[in-house]
């Protein structure tokens, strides 16, 4: 029974997220290079094993991921505003360069590889709630569109939102909600033609921020280019941001923040 519920999901999830194992761990966001005339080419991962799809159903969420580095992770000092940027790869390729954006910060970096919105709620209260920040800065959504688990509509995505949001609420967790980032397309599930998928949800998204009065950071606006595809100079593959990327990133991210702690 078990083998035909993994082959059944075989579909869903044979659009591999970007940065996986065949252990299904992910790992470390492209590395950034120096600026070139375009994205890499890169050819789509293989669909995954049995064992894969099996590890997947185990932990969907990743509980385990940051598990054993959140029991380290020492309270909050009294005074500090401790800061959780929650995502993606995105967001995790990001706390790799941390001391070059955000030296000396009560910043914690919790983004998994290839992570949808919906895996992100599941884990929402371990890697944020019990960190106990005072602001969440969440950037979610490229792989929603992307489909890494499976097809999710614009409603879905926001639902999700809205679930973290009642989280982050109930726990005087002071939220932040970032733009999707461009792309033209997505080098481990192509054809999607994401760009205007990516510019409606981040309109949605934006009506919704405004509609619970939270702080909006608009990521997508200076990294896009006149398609809706990222920036050639700022990206080695047209969806994670090189050094440069998260360099007009960075100040965006640090005047959200300062406003949703003078809420």
């Amino acid at each position: 029974m078990k083998t035909l519920l993994l082959l059944c999901v075989f579909a869903c999830l044979s659009a591999s997220s970007p940065g996986q194992t065949p252990s299904g761990q992910a790992t470390p966001a492209p590395p950034s290079p120096a600026p070139s005339s375009g994205p890499a080419s890169r050819p789509a991962p293989p669909p995954p094993d049995l064992a894969t799809l099996q590890k997947k159903l185990n932990d969907f969420p990743q509980l385990a991921y940051y598990r054993d580095r959140n029991t380290q992770l020492a309270a909050p000092a009294a005074s500090e505003k401790r800061v959780v940027f929650f995502g993606d790869s995105i967001t995790e390729g990001w706390a790799r360069s941390w001391n070059d954006f955000f030296a000396g910060k009560p910043y914690v970096g919790r983004g998994i590889s290839g992570q949808t919105s919906e895996q992100m709620v599941l884990r929402f209260h371990q890697d944020v709630v019990d960190l106990k920040p005072a602001v969440v800065i969440l950037l979610a959504g490229t792989n929603d569109v992307a489909e890494n688990t499976g097809p999710m509509t614009p409603e879905m995505t926001l639902d999700d939102f809205r679930a973290m949001l009642e989280m982050a609420r109930a726990n005087n967790i002071k939220m932040v909600v970032c733009s999707i980032l461009p792309a033209g397309d997505f080098w481990w599930h192509r054809g999607l033609e994401p760009a205007p998928k990516i510019r409606e949800l981040n309109q949605q998204l934006k009506a919704w921020a405004d509609s619970e009065h939270l702080v909006w950071v608009d990521y997508y606006t200076p990294m896009a280019d006149q398609s809706g595809a990222m920036k050639s100079d700022l990206s080695p593959d047209g969806v994670h941001p090189n050094h440069a990327g998260y360099a007009i990133m960075a100040p965006l991210a640090e005047a959200g923040i300062a406003k949703a702690l003078q809420k």
